[in-house]
């Protein structure tokens, strides 16, 4: 697995006179994880057929928590240690909700663990350390600048994302360390907030305790059991107070209902809508995957009402084909 051929400058690395616990141990538990999705995968379009990344082995026999994009309908998984040795994967559990994929090692790398943090350990303006595969060299010191909800444009909303600043270049997967040595989240985007007049790039994080309630249903079934969250296949654009439609998947519910790329969302059923985090729990409210979701939207100057039957997403990823 190529690795980029710099490392974090040295005084932003952590150093072991500033942790209470092993810091190379704690490292040693986060693998470099290669995976390839099919040419004809759903969300090859999106996210690409080679998607490289990072994982955290999280428990003793190996398991390894990554953020789910990276694993989507993933073919092959590769999963590498500190010290180059290399082991296939199998993509066990991906949660929509959360983001979390889980990748059982199918050979052993006897590597150290990071147990999940509790809730109470992530405090605004704690010291951490965001890791990706690569030892001290890709560790990278910094702060827990916010906890807040966060909304993506695609059909995603967590209540109590953890943003950290400076942002790490490998966020992917990557480990977010507390000061107790314990892992507080798992690296899913890069973003850019305005600050005091200036652009701060911060990485998002999904707090690992969002794993526990939900673990033991994607270690039997692969997902949580339960129905489906409806999915009306859109993207959202957020300008001023409007949300515009950014996009539509080419035979998704939205499509089929006749939604186009720049229509604005007005309402969802009687729910006016003025940001991302309004629109996905108004669309969620009606129902599980299936139930028909009432819009508003406008197109030039022109106001529609449309029903759409959402859908299932994960219905249309491809299985991996087994060699």
């Amino acid at each position: 697995m190529a690795t980029p051929d710099w490392d974090i400058p040295l005084e932003q690395q952590p150093d072991q006179s500033n942790c209470a616990f092993d810091l190379d141990q704690a490292l040693r538990a986060v693998v470099g994880l290669k995976a390839r999705a099919p040419e004809d995968a759903f969300t090859a379009a999106i996210l690409g057929t080679e998607r490289i990344g990072n994982g955290v082995v999280i428990s003793s026999d190996g398991l390894v928590l990554t953020i789910g994009y990276l694993i989507t309908e993933a073919e092959s998984i590769w999963l590498t240690a500190h010290d180059g040795r290399a082991v296939p994967g199998d993509a066990l559990a991906y949660d929509h909700a959360t983001g979390f994929g889980l990748v059982q090692p199918l050979g052993k790398l006897g590597l150290p663990y990071l147990p999940p943090a509790r809730e109470d350990d992530a405090r605004v303006g704690d010291q951490v350390i965001a890791a990706a595969h690569g030892g001290r060299s890709r560790a990278l010191r910094g702060e827990i600048i916010g906890r807040e909800e966060f909304a993506g444009y695609w059909e995603y909303l967590i209540d109590d994302a953890l943003f950290t600043a400076p942002a790490h270049p490998l966020w992917s997967g990557a480990a977010l360390i507390s000061s107790k040595g314990t892992l507080l989240g798992i690296g899913s985007l890069i973003l850019q907030r305005e600050d005091d007049k200036r652009k701060v790039d911060m990485n998002m994080f999904v707090p690992s305790w969002l794993l526990q309630p939900i673990l033991p249903d994607l270690m039997r079934y692969g997902r949580v059991n339960k129905p489906a969250r409806a999915w009306l296949g859109i993207t959202a654009v957020e300008s001023a107070d409007a949300i515009f439609i950014g996009g539509v998947t080419d035979g998704g519910p939205a499509d089929e209902a006749g939604i186009q790329p720049g229509d604005r969302i007005i309402a969802i059923g009687d729910t006016e809508i003025e940001d991302l985090p309004t629109l996905w729990r108004s669309i969620w409210q009606f129902g599980d995957a299936g139930a028909r979701v009432p819009l508003t939207l406008a197109r030039k100057a022109r106001t529609y009402s449309v029903t759409v039957t959402s859908g299932d997403r994960t219905a249309r990823f491809t299985t991996p084909k087994l060699h």
